[in-house]
């Protein structure tokens, strides 16, 4: 059997995972539930949802997307989902991100 060959599979690891990370800050809602965890330094899910304007379903879904990437970390404790920024993840998005820029204005 011939599996499918990708073609993101011929990009650089680097590229990918900054692909990765800017998909998930692609939303206004996830780039606010960021800075909602980095002033607070940890959140539960209801105090995020107090603050947007979005239906409880909604910012599940957004810091699934966010945890699905790593940026965000989160556990779950009974009634309560507990989430805070995952900071050895950020630092590696802003070292991309610095390296990716970097190359661009470099030129």
């Amino acid at each position: 059997m011939i599996m499918a060959y990708k073609k993101c599979n011929e990009f650089n690891d680097n590229a990918k995972r900054l692909a990765e990370y800017a998909r998930a800050l692609s939303h206004p809602a996830r780039i606010t539930i960021l800075n909602i965890l980095a002033e607070r330094n940890t959140c539960i899910c209801g105090q995020i949802v107090d603050v947007l304007p979005l239906a409880q379903s909604t910012v599940s879904q957004h810091l699934g997307e966010l945890k699905k990437c790593g940026l965000i970390m989160g556990e779950i404790d009974g009634p309560r989902s507990c989430y805070c920024i995952n900071r050895k993840n950020f630092e590696e998005m802003i070292y991309l991100m610095n390296e990716f820029t970097g190359g661009i204005r470099g030129r």
